[in-house]
């Protein structure tokens, strides 16, 4: 009869220890799962525009390696969404440096820049890509679309005539040439682009350009 206490006792204790013990792997697949369902959250604020706890869930999805690349993209996103343009700048730049060919990202940091504040570096910025890519549609756009927020309409000439010239069915071709029209008079003779010290009427302001999502 004295046997069954300490048999009941051993019993216990390893049916407890089984409890506790996880097999080789479980943790990682834990882990694993807790970072898509934190994802999927973020996910989920985004879409009410609840940006901030959208980025506190993608903070935490990016503990798992395998989502991590995925969710710091849109962590990203989300800091630009809600207009930390400082966050956002930073984000973009080490994406950039990861992948420093990727026009897209270019594009976004330039924007960035500008939402941040620093329009002239911003204009450098599309100035450099409108060198590097001189046929690409959404380097034009962008870049126009900075220079008229800015009021530098005459320096935006050369990047709408090129959008007229290569894209035609630009969505915003028209609308940039109707403020063109609007604020030149003599609107479609290209003049020599300002120097970088020459601040145009407006460029203490941030541009309201559009962010694309």
């Amino acid at each position: 009869m004295r046997i069954l206490p300490s048999l009941f006792l051993a019993s216990s204790l390893i049916f407890s220890s089984c409890a506790s013990f996880r097999l080789p792997g479980e943790e990682r697949a834990i882990l694993k799962n807790l970072s898509v369902e934190y994802y999927n959250i973020a996910e989920g604020y985004v879409g009410i525009k609840n940006y901030i706890k959208a980025i506190e869930y993608y903070k935490l999805a990016m503990r798992n390696p395998e989502v991590e690349q995925g969710a710091f993209y849109k962590l990203s996103r989300a800091y630009a969404l809600s207009g930390d343009w400082e966050s956002a700048l930073e984000c973009y730049g080490k994406m950039l440096e990861r992948d420093p060919g990727n026009e897209n990202l270019k594009v976004s940091v330039a924007y960035i820049t500008a939402m941040n504040g620093d329009t002239h570096r911003a204009i450098e910025l599309f100035r450099e890509l409108n060198s590097e890519k001189p046929y690409s549609e959404q380097v034009l756009e962008s870049y126009a679309a900075l220079l008229l927020f800015v009021g530098r309409a005459e320096d935006a000439q050369e990047p709408v005539l090129e959008l007229r010239k290569n894209f035609p069915d630009n969505k915003r071709l028209a609308e940039f040439e109707k403020q063109l029209s609007e604020e030149i008079e003599d609107y479609g003779e290209v003049r020599p682009p300002k120097n970088e010290g020459e601040a145009g009427e407006g460029e203490s302001e941030r541009p309201a350009l559009p962010l694309k999502k």
